[in-house]
């Protein structure tokens, strides 16, 4: 079969969604990809990485992980660029894995972001602290919810619009951060060059040895979390055999820029040793290693610009995870995987009772005028860092699965509009790795002898979840896993 025979016809690609717009431009997609993974884990997490395995083990764990996210962008792009629907991985783990796995991945994605969106919610409250202290935190998650909600309520291409100009603020904050890092390192500002001290002295640059960048790799996944996001989008982009192929490409650069780039800096801008970098929290924005370097370059106001630029990250983070989790929840509804009623989409293309409930979440966020900022952020992150692993993984195992139908069906590669390189190795050893992180979230636990119940619970709960929805699934519906012969290759 000829690729020609199979392209997606452009009048066809706009109403796939039955009901969704493609209307995402090239680049809206871009910087989703781009803007997706750059939040709290890069401006303030980076430091806390730094003081556990000092900056050399900080640079190996950040390059591993960004090794494994560059390879399952590659997957997830060759496998959204054949099918570009808004369920995505979920849709595509039931077509060529099962459907009891792809039900399980999209209700588990679901509740990723779903619970990550209320999170994001108090933690915009916590960075707002630094300026209004006295205002209830209640009052600053009511009101950035109902900025994301409005967003996604709009449109696609309003969510699409907010979305790019809350990604280049973050990006433009790193390559300011890293432009006047590269200065100070050589000399030009900020004093004298610093050299190599902060890579030599005392036990740098591996501070702990592999059990300390083991412990970095989870905190580094977790940074990575949202580079997955473009194949959500890629449901209501405009051209996606066109635009996902070359968002997907830009997520090597981001890697490499943000942050490799920015271990780099920090390394050699501040000692390991530093109080604030292992003390880099965010209800402290003054203690995070960006602010701390942009002190040092003589940026004036640095903590209130940083503290700025957080909270674009936040309410990014918000924004993007509101619009995933609501587009997954509107496709498992359009595939029997949720209440039908859910698929109902408005004259403007918005699955408004999708995004109802989902944002109905964000009001955990409220829980926090009951237990407390810092503990519901905290539990609300180990609730859904998990999840977003498991998805990885699945990504990986379904792309296995999906060039082994295509090769069991006859269907030549030059088909593919984006085809993945280092197949088979790239999904294999990102399965692995993932793996590897899954089976590690108790890491400090068991290492510091601390191993309690309630410890175990909340490293580990959003696995027996998945479990729970993969098998139920299956004893209830009886259906067998995909054979590659048969599996739907459709294209939309």
């Amino acid at each position: 079969m000829s690729t020609q025979s199979t392209r997606l016809d452009p009048a066809s690609a706009r109403s796939e969604g039955e009901g969704l717009r493609r209307s995402l431009k090239t680049r809206h997609m871009t910087m989703i990809a781009m803007g997706g993974a750059i939040g709290t884990g890069l401006f303030v997490a980076s430091g806390n990485s730094i003081a556990t395995a000092g900056p050399g083990g900080a640079l190996v764990a950040y390059i591993a992980i960004g090794l494994m996210v560059f390879l399952l962008m590659q997957s997830l792009g060759e496998m959204s660029a054949w099918r570009p629907t808004s369920g995505s991985f979920g849709d595509h783990a039931a077509r060529y894995v099962s459907p009891s796995f792809g039900f399980a991945i999209g209700w588990n994605y679901w509740f990723n972001w779903a619970i990550t969106l209320a999170a994001e919610l108090v933690a915009a409250a916590l960075v707002m602290r630094y300026w209004l202290p006295d205002v209830p935190a209640w009052v600053w998650s009511a009101l950035f919810l109902l900025i994301v909600f409005g967003l996604n309520a709009l449109s696609t291409r309003a969510y699409g619009e907010g979305e790019f100009w809350l990604s280049a603020i973050k990006v433009a904050a790193v390559v300011v951060f890293l432009v006047l890092g590269v200065l100070m390192v050589l000399g030009i500002m900020g004093g004298d060059a610093p050299g190599f001290g902060n890579w030599t002295d005392g036990e740098a640059p591996f501070v702990g040895g592999p059990m300390s960048i083991l412990a970095i790799f989870m905190v580094a996944g977790f940074a990575f979390q949202g580079t997955e996001l473009v194949g959500v989008a890629a449901g209501e982009a405009e051209d996606p055999e066109r635009t996902v192929p070359k968002a997907i490409r830009t997520v090597f650069v981001r890697i490499l820029l943000f942050y490799v780039l920015a271990i780099i800096v920090i390394g050699f801008l501040l000692p390991y040793t530093h109080p604030n970098l292992l003390a880099s929290d965010i209800e402290d924005v003054a203690i995070s290693p960006f602010t701390l370097v942009l002190q040092n370059a003589g940026v004036a106001f640095a903590g209130s610009v940083m503290n700025a630029v957080i909270l674009t990250a936040i309410l990014s983070a918000g924004n993007s995870g509101l619009y995933a989790s609501t587009r997954m929840l509107w496709s498992m509804a359009t595939d029997g995987k949720a209440p039908a009623w859910l698929a109902k989409v408005n004259r403007r293309g918005v699955p408004m009772r999708s995004l109802l409930v989902t944002s109905s979440f964000g009001l955990l966020a409220f829980l926090t005028t009951f237990i407390g900022e810092g503990a519901a952020y905290t539990w609300l992150l180990n609730a859904s860092a998990l999840a977003g692993f498991i998805v990885w993984a699945g990504i990986a195992w379904t792309h296995y699965c999906f060039r082994r139908a295509f090769k069991a069906q006859g269907r030549p590669l030059s088909e593919l509009p984006f085809r993945s390189r280092f197949f088979p190795a790239g999904p294999i050893v990102a399965l692995i790795m993932c793996l590897l992180v899954i089976l590690g979230q108790g890491y400090d636990a068991f290492v510091t002898g601390t191993v309690t119940p309630m410890s175990l619970l909340s490293s580990y709960i959003g696995l027996p979840l998945f479990l729970a929805f993969w098998i139920g699934h299956k004893l209830s519906t009886k259906e067998p896993a995909v054979d590659p012969a048969q599996a739907d290759l459709s294209r939309g």
